[in-house]
């Protein structure tokens, strides 16, 4: 069982070395929907109603399974909770994952919300 999680996670990882034979970065979504409520205990995944523990991080799991830096950061939506988007970058390069995060930051494209007033929740 193990030699075949290693193979799988070698061969997973090859394939999206690749891909950085032609992009310098990936940005995808880091989870699969807005920010969950604080009281929010499910979640629903192609029509789905399931645990949000276990399945807020589906599209960083991966990721780091095969060990590639990833900074996740959030994107304010107006009249709504922020979403995630994660940005990958090969191998041993976290410089190029956090140069980009701070880019996209300095522009105004991520950031955080505001924060709430104490005692109010989301």
């Amino acid at each position: 069982m193990i030699d075949r999680v290693r193979k799988l996670r070698l061969s997973f990882r090859d394939q999206l070395r690749t891909v950085f034979e032609s992009f310098d970065v990936l940005i995808a979504p880091a989870t699969p929907s807005a920010a969950p409520r604080l009281d929010q205990q499910t979640l629903m995944l192609q029509d789905h109603e399931v645990p949000l523990r276990p399945n807020v991080g589906i599209y960083t799991q991966p990721i780091s399974f095969i060990g590639l830096p990833v900074v996740t950061v959030p994107v304010d939506v107006p009249g709504g909770l922020p979403i995630g988007v994660q940005i990958i970058a090969p191998a041993w390069r976290e410089d190029i994952a956090l140069r980009v995060a701070a880019q996209l930051e300095r522009e105004g494209i991520v950031s955080s919300p505001a924060p709430k007033e104490a005692g109010h929740d989301r």
